[in-house]
């Protein structure tokens, strides 16, 4: 379970969340609804470690927590599809979703067992999608699909840490 508990951010001039509650069991799918500028990405974007919340706190499984960066939110089990897509247009899709992760073979990386590896991801989750291809060629629907990958290749199925 996460629980946002009375969060607020406010940036010079703007007063963009103020005192949001938010509660998601395992297993639920939520929405957040809204115009432009109503907020969403800025919750998302504090529950990720990307901003810091000025009031309120964060719980996982009724524990509270400080996520102050990504790296924190990956090591808790949170993941997250960016709006706009953090990929790098001049790799494959195998590297932008092994990329900080890559697997290695002593000191080198392992090309092999990246195609092998995700391959294997992709098939268990009925993705069907030519990842030798630069990100630069895909559509909009395929590189949401390398987002979705590489979170599940990073092992973020849920938020157990």
């Amino acid at each position: 379970m996460i629980e946002l508990q009375g969060i607020s951010k406010n940036f010079p001039g703007v007063k963009a969340l103020d005192m949001v509650n938010l509660r998601i069991e395992k297993g639920q799918i939520h929405v957040l609804l809204g115009e432009n500028g109503a907020g969403k990405s800025t919750l998302m974007k504090i529950l990720y470690g990307m901003y810091v919340p000025n009031t309120g706190s964060i719980l996982i499984h009724g524990e509270p927590v400080v996520i102050r960066n990504t790296s924190e939110a990956i090591q808790l089990g949170l993941g997250m599809v960016h709006q706009h897509f953090m990929l790098v247009d001049e790799f494959s899709g195998y590297e932008n979703i092994v990329i900080g992760f890559e697997p290695k073979q002593g000191i080198k990386f392992d090309r092999a067992r990246m195609r092998l590896l995700v391959d294997e991801l992709a098939d268990s989750v009925g993705i069907d999608l030519d990842l030798s291809l630069k990100v630069k060629n895909l559509s909009v629907g395929e590189k949401q699909k390398i987002e979705i990958l590489k979170l599940l290749y990073r092992k973020i199925r849920d938020t157990h840490p």
